[in-house]
């Protein structure tokens, strides 16, 4: 007997997961803007030490950012108020899979710039002892979850950008 499961790919959330679904991405957002705000609030706060910190294949990269100051100002200026906005928008269910998918990239820069691989020491240690996946790993693919599983258009502002539409009838609760 044939699926019709990607012929007609109706998604049905019990109450149950578009809970867990919408916490996680609130709490990733939460994440998100608080260490945005903090950044924001500390006027002597740069991505310079962080940069130069770099380790593995693509520290040439990241010390180049430090290296600049007109480059290293738009990075700072991108670190914030991308942390900042991600935040915001995953709170809100604004924008989500936009908000999604920056939080991954800015997640995948944060994790090359320091890998958690072996013989790798930093100047400033992990909060633990990490092999290969470390908090912004585990983060980026909870992020790639809340793209697959979007719920900014069911719980969010997103519901409200699609101009007041009922829920889209693909995703559903049971």
């Amino acid at each position: 007997m044939k699926s019709d499961r990607f012929e007609n790919p109706i998604i049905q959330y019990t109450k149950w997961q578009l809970s867990w679904l919408v916490l996680l991405r609130i709490t990733i957002g939460w994440h998100f803007l608080y260490e945005g705000i903090a950044k924001l609030s500390n006027p002597d706060w740069s991505a310079i030490g962080f940069l130069l910190d770099s380790k593995g294949f693509l520290s040439g990269f990241f010390y180049g950012l430090a290296n600049n100051s007109g480059i290293l100002n738009v990075v700072d200026f991108l670190n914030i108020w991308g942390l900042i906005l991600i935040g915001a928008g995953l709170i809100l269910g604004s924008f989500t899979r936009i908000s999604a998918i920056a939080g991954m990239v800015l997640l995948a820069f944060y994790y090359l710039s320091h890998p958690p691989f072996v013989g790798l020491t930093f100047a400033v240690p992990g909060e633990g002892s990490y092999l290969i996946v470390n908090k912004n790993l585990i983060e980026f693919f909870a992020l790639a979850i809340l793209v697959v599983f979007p719920t900014g258009h069911i719980i969010g502002l997103d519901r409200f950008v699609q101009g007041l539409k009922p829920v889209n009838k693909q995703y559903r609760t049971r």
